[in-house]
């Protein structure tokens, strides 16, 4: 029988993922990209003669169709067919060597391979190739010029995660993970479950949305559930995760969203679904960002006659909060918004009717075209509305609602990645704004109005029935900081290092700069606050009335002690903020300012221990050293460690650590892949919510 039969299909995976920059896919099967060829090795159980007819097929989805394009029929003579090449390199006896492009534009997803000789069809052992986007492909819309923003926003599978306040930023390690067992395969059962069409799965700005709506659990079962309850039982704290990797793991294996996430924990999945779908991404963290309810692009706060913030806004300032940009050009709009697009999987508000946000492009929310594709009020709003301050007094019996002042310039604040190449916070704020106060931002801001139309000037609490009305527009298109008669100015800085179990010391300084004599009464409040600006404890307030020679300043002292907040602080399970608020009015002339500051409590540090390198498959030691140098009992400690390819993440209990003693835990790694590697670790415990460090190691 000389009927022409393949013996074996060799998919020269050295060889393939070197040249698509896919071998760190822990997979067996195939991964290459769009665009780029591939070569395959096929065998044949006697030499190929010219009147053979041999075709390689390429069928995507369940049922593969040729005429839905979902089956290829691919045949070395035939060159082209749906932007898809293919060509016979080398016959060599019984061996021929092929090679394959797929189209740039091709849909991403799993292919089935079968090889077809006359009538019979071979289907090989792993005969599933992984085809994702190309940034390296110039015809893809995901292509990234630069070779070192390639090396970061695709390969990288380590970075930072900036969270905490604008007065102190920290960087929170986080391990992406896009190349571990099972992760590739997770982001593929959630490109099925997306319901996405061949022809949708194109185009990465559809991708991307999608996934912005799976990466959470709302409305579509999706891989993470959050909670910003503070009660965390059932499921893991957002404050003790420390990569994706072992979230996307659970979420393939159970099918089921994963318990618990909150902004951070959405940012870090969506982004390691991305890179590893092939999408230029990175985390991007604004701090002061509004989540704002009706687009009105004001955020109301309301305080009491004591200066503390009460919890009855329907909108709110976030200390951060968490979204990602991908890369990509815009097919879908007009031109000049290629680049950097936000996505954002925290649920916060519903777009076409599903908890799903973006992709919006970054240069829209700079020059104020808000009406662009998807979500751009949105991005706009959380980056740029104004802090409007509400003071609420009772008058008879009800509350009355005096306004008080106009924050400007307060909100969308040192937005920050993780920079390329180098383990540093960068600052890409101008990515998204105009300097404020600048005549480009007064024009970008003037035209994101025209879309906008703020509406009207009523507070939206429940309470709006009670309103004093203040009457004109509060649209405030001159952006310079309220100027006053006295040329009132507030600071607030912390005196001492915020350890937990010492006393908080802050100073409020009160500066006028305009000579006279001023009588001024100064209110300030300290209270604990989530990062989403919940108010979770009082700690103390002061009032004083001082008296300034112009120019001058002073500072009144606010001190709480211990005993007010570390009950608090130990019986919550998400990490507090110090909020301080400051009301300074000056009799002589009614000027009146307001300013608040956020500030995280301080830790001593974990030190790591290590080689500086180490061997493949040899086993090496890591030592983690903690000192507790805090007056309080750290009880109910966990250290979490986790090295992509060296140490599998693990939680060690450490019981309770008592002030001056030193913890100390060893662990031997086994290094299983090569290159520059990381060991991330966190302690966790009642008192502390996380202290995070890392470290590098060559192998």
């Amino acid at each position: 029988d000389s009927s022409l039969k393949v013996t074996r299909v060799d998919f020269l995976k050295s060889q393939n993922t070197q040249q698509h920059h896919t071998d760190g896919y822990n997979i067996k099967n195939l991964v290459v990209r769009r665009g780029q060829r591939f070569q395959l090795q096929v065998s044949l159980n006697r030499e190929l003669r010219a009147d053979d007819k041999l075709s390689l097929r390429f069928g995507i989805g369940e049922n593969p169709m040729k005429n839905r394009g979902s089956l290829l029929s691919l045949k070395p003579e035939r060159e082209d067919f749906n932007g898809w090449k293919i060509s016979l390199v080398k016959k060599d006896g019984k061996e021929c060597l092929l090679s394959v492009t797929s189209a740039p534009n091709a849909p991403v997803g799993k292919y089935n391979l079968h090889v077809k000789t006359g009538t019979n069809i071979y289907k090989p052992e792993n005969g599933v190739i992984y085809l994702l986007f190309n940034p390296w492909c110039e015809d893809d819309v995901v292509y990234m010029a630069n070779e070192a923003q390639k090396k970061e926003y695709v390969l990288n599978d380590t970075g930072y995660i900036y969270v905490g306040s604008a007065y102190s930023i920290y960087d929170r390690p986080w391990n992406f993970g896009q190349f571990e067992e099972f992760v590739l395969d997770a982001c593929m059962y959630l490109l099925d479950k997306s319901k996405l069409s061949l022809n949708e799965r194109r185009d990465p700005a559809n991708v991307s949305r999608a996934m912005s709506a799976l990466v959470n659990a709302n409305d579509d079962n999706g891989v993470v559930l959050g909670s910003w309850s503070g009660n965390y039982i059932g499921g893991t704290s957002p404050m003790d995760w420390i990569g994706s990797v072992t979230i996307l793991q659970k979420y393939y294996k159970t099918k089921k969203p994963v318990k618990y996430g909150q902004c951070w924990v959405f940012a870090g999945v969506l982004n390691t679904v991305m890179r590893c779908l092939g999408v230029p991404s990175r985390c991007v963290s604004t701090f002061d960002s509004a989540h704002d309810t009706e687009e009105n692009l004001t955020v109301d706060i309301y305080l009491n006659e004591k200066g503390e913030k009460l919890n009855i806004s329907f909108d709110s300032v976030w200390n951060f909060h968490v979204w990602n940009d991908v890369w990509m050009k815009r097919s879908d709009i007009p031109n000049g918004f290629d680049g950097w697009q936000a996505i954002d999987s925290t649920p916060q508000e519903q777009s076409q009717g599903r908890f799903q946000c973006g992709p919006c492009p970054v240069k829209a929310v700079k020059e104020g075209d808000v009406y662009l594709p998807y979500d751009s009020k949105f991005v706009y709003a959380e980056v740029n509305a104004d802090r409007v301050y509400w003071l609420v007094k009772k008058v008879n019996g009800r509350d009355k609602y005096y306004k008080i002042a106009t924050e400007t310039q307060d909100i969308g604040k040192k937005i920050s990645t993780k920079a390329v190449g180098q383990n540093r916070r960068e600052d890409i704020t101008w990515e998204y704004k105009y300097p404020e106060g600048s005549k480009e931002e007064r024009m970008s801001m003037q035209r994101a109005y025209s879309f906008i139309r703020p509406s009207g000037l009523m507070p939206r609490s429940g309470y709006a029935s009670t309103v004093q009305t203040l009457g004109g527009n509060t649209q405030p298109l001159v952006l310079n900081e309220p100027v006053t008669k006295t040329g009132l100015h507030i600071e607030i800085n912390n005196t001492e290092p915020l350890h937990p179990g010492n006393p908080l010391e802050i100073a409020i300084t009160v500066k006028v700069s305009t000579p006279g004599n001023w009588t001024i009464d100064l209110t300030g409040s300290c209270q604990l606050q989530y990062y989403t600006g919940k108010v979770q404890a009082n700690l103390g307030t002061t009032k004083e009335t001082i008296n300034l020679e112009g120019p001058s300043e002073m500072q009144i002292p606010l001190k709480i002690a211990p005993d007010a907040y570390m009950k608090t602080l130990s019986s919550v399970e998400d990490e507090v903020l110090i909020l301080v608020t400051a009301i300074a009015e000056v009799r002589e002339t009614k000027d009146k300012l307001t300013k608040e500051t956020s500030m995280r409590f301080q830790y001593p540090p974990i030190t790591v221990q290590m080689p500086e390198t180490a061997k493949l498959y040899n086993d090496f030691p890591c030592a983690f050293i903690f000192k507790n140098k805090l007056n309080v009992i750290l009880e109910n400690c966990k250290l979490l460690v986790e090295g992509l390819g060296i140490f599998k993440m693990t939680t060690f209990d450490m019981g309770d650590i008592m002030p001056g003693r030193i913890m100390k835990s060893e662990i031997i790694c086994t290094p299983t892949r090569l290159g520059e590697r990381k060991i991330v670790a966190k302690l966790i415990s009642n008192q502390i919510k996380g202290i995070s460090t890392e470290k590098g190691i060559t192998i």
